[in-house]
């Protein structure tokens, strides 16, 4: 996918997956140049500086032709999983350090008698109380206790702390403790990382916001170490230009902010694929649309209405029931709404002990790998089923770097399903591949439920390096009758990086009444937030216009859970009160179908959203006449799910397809990132842009 703006320079996109590292070289007037590695996890940045190693060598151009770097990880995401950060304590007002323990004290699993959460990440032991006291609206009832602030010190010291989270009770509406604390600690020890809840989540709702503090807290030294070196090896290679990073609220932001909030770093990598998703949305108006990235460990499903992604403030990391809400640690960050689901081309096969087959969540990842990749792995995965399946043709696989090994996949398979169940090699295969295919399709509908949405008359956008070769059977088991698979669709979420604004949102908790608003407060409150906003945009984006978005979140009064409404400009007065409730009471009925008479409405957050508006790009197509061919490159056995039977299939080079190309499946469309698998339930056709359409084929039964 190209995308050009004149004398724009060239840009790159780096995604960190959980098995690859996908990078995007984006040049004006030529085609995007892409590779795909295996991560490395001993230190992240050596696929990174790899794969821009070949992509800058295939592409010709020197490192000071680039403009921009544009980064997405799932690093902080895995150390919060893994428990691989930093020591970290909690200073927190007296009486109140158990409220990470305690949580809601609900039951999310209401029938499992030995119920149980995520441990938090700092234990009892390091939660230290200070005395300290605010009042809801930040007037001190009791003055910071400074000698004990002093005195943690000696338990820090113990312990090895590296990092120290700083929430004391209503420090969202009045800092000063939380600062005064912080420049103690920061004065003793120059070197311990902090984090203050009133900067990383200013809001209300005490568990949530200590979680969050906490989890910045966790992951912030490892994130700052490794941006920090990323960045000075970077430079060492010659690329001096911006280096941002990927939000999961599908902003960027820049390399200081990321290092001193890394939480808000969590989804960066589906959040790219979502802004692709929107993208496509745009491009071919589908106003309803199912994103579908499915990659080496998780496949992420997110729905987008009106061509805009659901997004959210809330999310949860480590859910220790899967799809099950509260089993997580919550974090409150922007975030693109989605589902993401253990189910990818690294995801486990195994028999259990009902004689059930079961895939994922635990994946291969890179190291060892499938048993395909010949690094090791001796358990069966998905990929391996693919290749069993003749989904995947080898020699175009990654870009033809790797080669797989089909014998380990067959003997990965017979050993670990085909016999515990007396099956034989293809049934196993399939069993792996349908087990998987049916754990997407049931989290989406799961996914379109809990938001009241539904899933009929959907189109589908399908991207990662696995997508598209499960989208035609997933697509089959929802009902879909199109989807697309985008060009670049293998490393989709760092093409979406390509296409992110510049972007920060802030957040403020003051709660009133629109029956009593203070419109002094709520005016001073929106220009500071301004301010805090647009000093980051600005880091990224120096001269850019800007565009302004707010928010508040509503609910009526005595309700437990508030709604996102979208605001007017400010700044606001008595006549606006009538405008706030007509604003709340739409999208209290877009939710609901109906509005409460007779009950006051309160306000609890407010946020807003600075997004720098660059110069419109166009896309380009870059289709070289001269290269379109018609005729296979190879043929190979492919199992179709449909008539269930194994058929000869022809093998097409993408590239070499020509826009209004028609091919009926099934038939196997192969890149260097990926292959499209177009069982007999569709058709293929190729479109002015280039993207593969799969339609569905009214001629035969879809299940």
């Amino acid at each position: 996918m190209t995308h050009t703006s004149g004398p724009r320079p060239a840009r790159l996109a780096v995604d960190i997956g959980g098995t690859f590292t996908d990078v995007v070289l984006e040049i004006p007037h030529r085609p995007a140049i892409t590779t795909k590695l295996l991560t490395t996890y001993a230190h992240p940045g050596e696929a990174v500086l790899e794969g821009i190693d070949r992509v800058l060598n295939e592409s010709g151009l020197s490192p000071d032709r680039i403009g921009l770097i544009i980064h997405g990880t799932t690093l902080a995401t895995n150390a919060l999983i893994e428990r691989s950060g930093a020591r970290t304590a909690l200073l927190t007002t007296r009486g109140h350090r158990d409220a990470l323990e305690m949580a809601h004290e609900d039951r999310f699993e209401q029938y499992d008698i030995n119920i149980d959460r995520p441990a938090p990440l700092v234990p009892r032991h390091l939660r230290l109380p200070i005395q300290e006291r605010l009042d809801r609206n930040g007037k001190v009832l009791v003055p910071l206790a400074e000698t004990q602030v002093h005195d943690a010190l000696a338990t820090l010291d113990q312990h090895e702390i590296e990092s120290v989270a700083i929430g004391y009770l209503h420090g969202f509406v009045n800092p000063d403790h939380e600062q005064r604390t912080a420049d103690i600690l920061s004065r003793a020890r120059p070197d311990l990382y902090i984090t203050l809840a009133s900067e990383v989540c200013p809001e209300i709702r005490e568990y949530e916001r200590l979680s969050t503090a906490c989890a910045n807290a966790y992951v912030r030294p490892l994130m700052a170490r490794y941006l920090n070196r990323l960045s000075g090896e970077l430079q060492q290679r010659g690329l001096r230009c911006p280096f941002l990073m990927m939000t999961s609220g599908g902003g960027l932001t820049t390399l200081e902010t990321a290092a001193r909030f890394p939480i808000r770093l969590v989804e960066s990598g589906p959040a790219g694929g979502a802004i692709l998703a929107r993208h496509v949305a745009r491009q071919l108006n589908l106003e309803r649309l199912l994103s579908f990235d499915m990659g080496g460990t998780t496949a992420k499903l997110c729905l987008l209405d009106d061509f805009e992604p659901l997004t959210s403030r809330s999310f949860e990391v480590d859910r220790v029931y899967r799809f099950k809400k509260g089993s997580g640690l919550p974090v409150r960050i922007p975030v693109i709404e989605m589902v993401e689901i253990g189910a990818g081309g690294g995801s486990i096969a195994q028999v259990d002990k009902l004689q059930r087959i079961q895939v994922g969540p635990e994946s291969a990842g890179s190291e060892p790998g499938p048993a395909a990749y010949g690094r090791g792995g001796t358990r069966p995965a998905v990929t391996d089923a693919d290749v069993v399946l003749g989904k995947i043709y080898a020699d175009k696989f990654a870009g033809g770097t790797m080669t797989l090994d089909e014998t380990a996949s067959r003997e990965a398979l017979k050993r670990h399903i085909g016999a515990p169940l007396n099956l034989d090699l293809q049934a196993a295969a399939f069993g792996v591949s349908e087990v998987v295919d049916e754990n997407m399709a049931a989290a989406s509908r799961a996914h379109a439920a809990e938001f009241g949405m539904d899933l009929g008359s959907r189109d589908m956008v399908a991207f990662g390096g696995a997508a598209p070769l499960h989208a035609a059977r997933l697509g089959e088991k929802l009902g879909v009758d199109r989807i697309v698979i985008p060009t670049e669709a293998g490393v989709g979420s760092a093409v979406g990086f390509l296409l992110a604004p510049i972007a920060y949102e802030v957040v403020r908790s003051r709660q009133m009444r629109l029956s009593n608003p203070d419109w002094e407060l709520v005016n001073g409150l929106m220009q500071d937030m301004r301010a805090e906003a647009m000093e980051v945009v600005r880091q990224g984006a120096p001269r850019a216009d800007t565009r302004e978005e707010r928010h508040a979140y509503m609910r009526y009064h005595g309700q437990g859970h508030e709604i996102s409404v979208p605001l007017p400009d400010g700044p606001y007065g008595p006549a606006n009160t009538t405008d706030f409730r007509a604003a709340f009471e739409r999208a209290y009925a877009r939710l609901y179908g109906r509005t409460i008479e007779g009950v006051d409405i309160e306000i609890l957050s407010w946020t807003l959203t600075i997004t720098a508006v660059e110069a419109s790009v166009e896309s380009e197509d870059i289709l070289d006449k001269g290269l379109w061919a018609s005729e296979p490159v190879a043929t190979q056995a492919l199992f179709d799910p449909g008539p269930g039977e194994t058929l000869e299939t022809r093998v097409m080079l993408r590239s070499e397809l020509a826009p209004g190309t028609t091919l009926p499946g099934p038939v196997l469309i192969t890149e260097d990132q990926t292959t499209t698998v177009v069982t007999s339930s569709y058709q293929a056709s190729v479109d002015e842009r280039g993207y593969i359409i799969l339609t569905r084929r009214r001629t035969r039964d879809p299940s």
